[in-house]
């Protein structure tokens, strides 16, 4: 739905609609509906993530099969936290091998660990921060 979202310049709300997605594996999940709807809702920081992280490449530059696959997968890593990021990573991994070019698993994969192994540190220190008890 986000490849078909940047081919026909239809947002996905309306994709979803009009049913104009490819049904060939059957309806989308109520999942695979949440997950094109919120990434496309969070894209400019998503799409932040993967330029501030991947070494020479705008997201102009990227194929659209691997810049949609890195999206679903950033959005996922920023923004679910039930989901772990190995699962993520590893399924964005699998999308790439299956719909992308020769090299791009290897891309996706290089991307999408540095943005997790980011995000893990990003949690710690915020975890680790102490909590505003307010004026005492």
């Amino acid at each position: 739905m986000l490849y078909q979202r940047e081919m026909t310049g239809d947002d996905v709300a309306r994709i979803l609609a009009e049913g104009s997605y490819n049904d060939e594996d059957g309806e989308p999940s109520d999942y695979s509906r949440l997950l094109a709807l919120q990434t496309e809702e969070h894209l400019d920081q998503i799409d932040a993530e993967i330029e501030g992280t991947s070494e020479n490449w705008s997201l102009i530059r990227m194929p659209f099969v691997d810049r949609n696959i890195l999206r679903l997968a950033v959005y996922e890593i920023v923004f679910e936290a039930d989901i772990p990021d190995s699962v993520a990573i590893n399924e964005a991994i699998e999308m790439a091998k299956l719909y992308g070019g020769e090299d791009s698993s290897k891309f996706v994969n290089g991307v999408l660990g540095r943005i997790a192994e980011r995000h893990a540190v990003d949690d710690v220190v915020a975890d680790a921060a102490p909590e505003d008890k307010g004026a005492e």
